[in-house]
C-alpha cells in the first residue's frame, strides 16, 4: 500500500473519470486554410471553444480596457460552447479534463482566457472561481497556461 497521498489520489480519480472532448474540426480547418480565414472558419464553428478562446487571447493581447471587455465575452462564450460539449462527453459538472487531451485545449484555453479578462475587469468572483476550476479540471493546463499567458495586465 502506497503513501496516503497516492491512496487519495486513486480514490479521486476513480470517483470522476476524465472527460476527453471530440476532436474540433475548427482545428484542422484553421490549420488548412490560415489566418485569413479564420472568420470564416468561426462562422462554420461556433460551437468550437478553441476559436473563442483565439478570439479572447487576441483581445487579451491588445491590452486596453474595451478588448479587455470583449475578450470576457468571447470567452465566456468559449466557456460556455465548451462546457456543452463536455456534458455531450459524459461530463457530471466534476472531474478532471486533462490538458495532455489535445481537443480539450480549446475549453481550457477559455477558461483561462475568462480567468484573465475576468481579473482584468474587477471581477473578482469571477476570476477566483475559473481559476479554480480550471485547477481543479488540469493542474497541468493551470501551470501551462498561466506561464505562457500570465495574469498582468
Amino acid at each position: 500500500m502506497g503513501p496516503v497521498s497516492e491512496i487519495h489520489r486513486n480514490l479521486l480519480a476513480d470517483a470522476a473519470p476524465e472527460t476527453r472532448l471530440p476532436v474540433d474540426p475548427a482545428v484542422a480547418e484553421l490549420a488548412e486554410r490560415g489566418k485569413d480565414a479564420f472568420e470564416e472558419v468561426i462562422r462554420a464553428h461556433p460551437e468550437s471553444s478553441l476559436c473563442w478562446a483565439l478570439l479572447a487571447e487576441g483581445a487579451l493581447n491588445a491590452r486596453t480596457p474595451g478588448a479587455d471587455v470583449a475578450a470576457y465575452a468571447y470567452a465566456r462564450t468559449g466557456y460556455h460552447r465548451g462546457l456543452d460539449a463536455l456534458r455531450r462527453a459524459g461530463w457530471k459538472g466534476s472531474g478532471p479534463i486533462p490538458w495532455e487531451h489535445e481537443p480539450n485545449r480549446g475549453f481550457l484555453r477559455a477558461l483561462w482566457a475568462l480567468t484573465v479578462a475576468a481579473q482584468r475587469i474587477g471581477d473578482t468572483a469571477e476570476f477566483e472561481r475559473c481559476a479554480q476550476f480550471l485547477r481543479d479540471s488540469s493542474e497541468t493546463a493551470y501551470a501551462e497556461l498561466s506561464s505562457s499567458r500570465p495574469l498582468e495586465a
